[in-house]
């Protein structure tokens, strides 16, 4: 026998097993009406509603459903109330300019778009046949009281269609099949332990990769979802107190913001940091500082998990958790430990080709990009998704060395920017720091690093000194940069494209 493997499965296990649980804690402060807590049962009952009024709308299975909007509980049960009935969801990241969601709306075809309230200006420009707002037109999106019609299930078919932010480029929309996320969240919830007495808080956006499919994995197990629309350091302490949360996941900015909430929270003598010896914290989107990973373990006393994965991976690839070898070691080496990307994920291969790039194998990685086959076969080429990472494998380990156009060739040596902002993080002065090549007639490229200083009087001699404590001549920065912030995607990465602009205008090639 077999069974096709749908994101169905979950929704129907946690309607089964756990119905007057409580699902879903919505966000309370929202432009929309919140919906409050709600039980599974009633979460599979607004699924049920929302594709029953895709079937009067005559949206069929394959149809793509487009919703643009914060985390919220509406959100969530699209992921089940469009795919679980055979539909194509496009979540698009709420940040977009007009003109890019309008791209990725017309691009994808969608038949439906459904938009948060604080960005629904966008829906007068769309040429869609459904548009509403989330919240407003409640009474349009859900028909409650009516079966939906059954959608017999294909593992194969797409599930989501997820939009890769461009820098250079149009962005891809990645093919995801119900096969592809069903793996991805089993193999994530068997690595980070996932059982039904977790409370998951949603500090991630959900348009990003699905929320990495941890959604998926937190409704099969019966688990609690804690929406949270918009981060806040002190209010993610709050409500980890106020719930109990015991998991997250985050891209490394929201790490510093809950870091950087502790001294007020003390102050206002709220008493012990919540989540204390019982909240994991799960975190990719960029290489985590050695000192970062130290501070998660001395002032908040949370566990630091950190995995590495891609959109196009659904994202999981690699896996890094504390482990009872490295008990004995020092604080800091075992902080090292974690900061690597981590150990394949059960079920993925990594290897890295002669320039160095990082490829995988893994059942949960794309079908194809949408409508673009030509990019499809590039980066499938030899049966290896090609990640346009660079890294380094060793002891069962990945290590990433850099996104490729982010390595810095400086007289004739190569240099990870990666490993200086790790030498530079450990300067007790420094907030945050990102590190690129700028163009120098001497060197080709210079070390260069923009950095945000909690100290007004740090200056650039005292960091690249502190530089030379940790790493060869040659790597340390030449240059140094006090900025007010760095800017980041929704997701909390370092755009550094955006840094590196004012130093490479009116050069012909990006590389000196």
């Amino acid at each position: 026998m077999k069974f096709p493997l749908t994101i169905a499965d979950h929704l129907y296990r946690a309607q089964t097993v756990y119905p007057d649980r409580i699902a879903i804690v919505d966000e309370p402060n929202q432009p929309a009406q919140s919906l409050g807590a709600f039980t599974y049962r009633e979460m599979a009952d607004y699924a049920a509603a929302q594709a029953a009024r895709l079937d009067q709308l005559g949206v069929p299975a394959g149809s793509r459903v487009a919703i643009i909007s914060h985390n919220s509980a509406r959100l969530l049960i699209s992921l089940f109330g469009v795919s679980a009935w055979g539909r194509i969801l496009v979540p698009v990241n709420f940040r977009l300019a007009a003109a890019e969601i309008k791209y990725i709306i017309e691009h994808s075809g969608a038949d439906v778009v459904l938009c948060d309230p604080e960005r629904k200006e966008v829906l007068d420009d769309l040429d869609v046949p459904h548009k509403y707002v989330l919240g407003e037109d409640d009474d349009k999106i859900f028909a409650f009281g009516i079966t939906p019609v059954p959608w017999e299930g294909d593992e194969d078919a797409t599930a989501t269609l997820n939009y890769t932010s461009g820098t250079t480029a149009r962005p891809k929309g990645v093919q995801l099949t119900h096969r592809a996320l069903w793996l991805n969240a089993a193999i994530f919830g068997l690595h980070a332990g996932v059982n039904d007495n977790d409370v998951y808080l949603h500090t991630l956006p959900t348009f990003h990769a699905n929320g990495w499919g941890m959604p998926y994995t937190v409704t099969g197990m019966g688990a609690k979802h804690v929406v949270i629309r918009k981060i806040d350091g002190f209010e993610i302490l709050r409500r980890v107190q106020e719930h109990g949360v015991t998991m997250m996941c985050a891209a490394p900015a929201v790490v510093s913001a809950a870091l950087d909430a502790v001294e007020e929270w003390k102050a206002l003598g709220n008493g012990p940091i919540p989540g204390h010896g019982t909240l994991r914290i799960i975190v990719a989107g960029a290489p985590p500082a050695t000192r970062t990973i130290e501070r998660v373990w001395e002032e908040l006393g949370w566990e630091f998990i950190q995995i590495y994965g891609l959109t196009e991976t659904a994202p999981l690839l690699t896996f890094n958790r504390m482990r009872s070898e490295w008990c004995d070691l020092e604080t800091r080496e075992r902080a090292r430990n974690l900061v690597r990307a981590g150990a394949p994920a059960l079920g993925v291969r990594i290897t890295t080709n002669e320039t160095g790039e990082i490829l995988a194998r893994s059942n949960h990685s794309l079908d194809a990009y949408w409508e673009n086959p030509e990019e499809t076969d590039r980066v499938m080429q030899g049966n290896w998704f090609h990640t346009g990472d660079g890294g380094t494998l060793a002891d069962g380990y990945l290590t990433i060395a850099d996104r490729k156009k982010d390595v810095i060739i400086t007289g004739g040596e190569n240099v990870s920017s990666i490993e200086v902002e790790d030498a530079l993080s450990l300067h007790p002065a420094i907030q945050e720091v990102a590190v690129i090549g700028i163009p120098d007639p001497k060197w080709g490229e210079l070390v260069t690093a923009l950095v945000v200083s909690r100290d007004p009087e740090l200056t650039g001699e005292a960091l690249i000194a502190h530089c030379r404590e940790h790493l060869a001549g040659y790597k340390c920065p030449k240059r140094i940069d006090f900025i007010e912030a760095l800017p980041r995607t929704a997701t909390g990465k370092v755009q550094k494209f955006k840094l590196r602009q004012p130093f490479w205008q009116g050069q012909e090639r990006q590389v000196h």
